[in-house]
């Protein structure tokens, strides 16, 4: 049985979190109202649009407003966006070893697919499992579940990337050993949704012995 490294998008393999908030900020601002990242980070992130729209824009077409938001969004990432720090060489990694990975995101898959062409990782991905294609999305761990069968990994030998709780919550549920990057959150509050450990980003010397261990044994 080999191992797998399941990843969220959104803030784990790319800091997409600044594009999403300027989106937003400016989709609040033609309604009057000012927002700040720390509104954003309690009302907004990680969380899907047709739960939040109807009390961010109350009377108003949360469908539309959603696909308005996310054809903004993808315009943002018009030519080119970095992946997050060490994401590459860490697939690199993966690879030589032989690791299954795949992508699980609460993300539509037209921003799903617009995100990792940007970055230009497109083609490391076989499996992209979309929660709005699931029977439920994170916070619910039916995502990850989805991603362990596509891949035939048990949860014990899957290590997911998370940034937000509901992700981390979902991957938790699901029985994999979480990893929270700390790209818009901190070690205590992360590890407050499940993570059982925390990065920077992929570059986090922290991160060599956790693979280590995961090379050797089944995380726990």
């Amino acid at each position: 049985m080999t191992h797998a490294l399941l990843f969220d998008l959104d803030g784990t393999l790319l800091q997409s979190d600044p594009l999403h908030f300027a989106v937003f900020r400016d989709m609040m601002a033609e309604r009057g109202r000012a927002i700040d990242l720390a509104f954003y980070e309690t009302h907004i992130h990680g969380r899907h649009n047709l739960d939040s729209f109807p009390e961010l824009f109350p009377g108003e077409d949360a469908q539309a407003l959603s696909e308005l938001k996310e054809r903004l969004f993808r315009e943002r990432l018009e030519g080119g966006h970095p992946p997050m720090p060490g994401a590459p060489a860490l697939l690199d990694r993966a690879e030589d070893a032989g690791w299954a990975v795949a992508v699980v995101t609460n993300a539509p898959r037209v921003n799903a697919e617009h995100m990792l062409a940007a970055i230009g990782l497109r083609a490391r991905f076989d499996t992209l499992v979309i929660g709005d294609e699931c029977a439920r999305g994170k916070p619910d761990p039916a995502p990850y579940l989805a991603a362990m069968a596509a891949l035939e990994v048990g949860p014990e030998r899957c290590i997911a990337f998370e940034d937000s709780g509901s992700g981390l919550r979902a991957a938790r549920a699901a029985g994999a050993y979480t990893v929270g990057l700390r790209s818009t959150g901190d070690d205590a509050g992360l590890r407050a949704e499940g993570a059982q450990v925390t990065i920077a980003d992929f570059n986090d010397p922290a991160l060599t012995e956790i693979l280590r261990r995961f090379d050797r044994e089944a995380l726990t």
